[in-house]
């Protein structure tokens, strides 16, 4: 019985220790100022960066950007800009890592 009850007790403190939160980041008309030039939609995209702590403190990939979402998703389409352009985040924690994602969607554009 005391082995069930250390076995619940296990389960439920990694359950509080592990979770995740979506925060809203902003709406922007575009990555880079348009001033009246004339552009082509290529269609929409959306990437992600991402940076990965261990033991929620130490980081152990790169960081992580807008800049670079914004970057890979311009480049998913080759463009040179965004428009419309939408950027969330959101958090996940583990027992022994986490992880934050910064991830930017619009449509992209090539100016003529």
């Amino acid at each position: 019985m005391k082995s069930i009850i250390v076995l619940i007790f296990t389960a439920l403190s990694l359950s509080v220790l592990s979770g995740c939160v979506m925060m809203p980041g902003g709406v922007a008309a575009s990555s880079t100022p348009i001033n009246g030039r004339d552009y082509v939609e290529l269609g929409r995209a959306s990437e992600t960066d991402s940076r990965v702590y261990l033991l929620w403190f130490l980081p152990v990939t790169g960081a992580n950007t807008i800049r670079d979402a914004i970057n890979e998703a311009v480049d998913s389409r080759n463009g040179d800009a965004l428009i419309n352009v939408t950027v969330e985040s959101y958090s996940q924690w583990w027992v022994l890592f986490s992880r934050h994602v910064t991830r930017v969607e619009g449509e992209v554009i090539r100016f003529r």
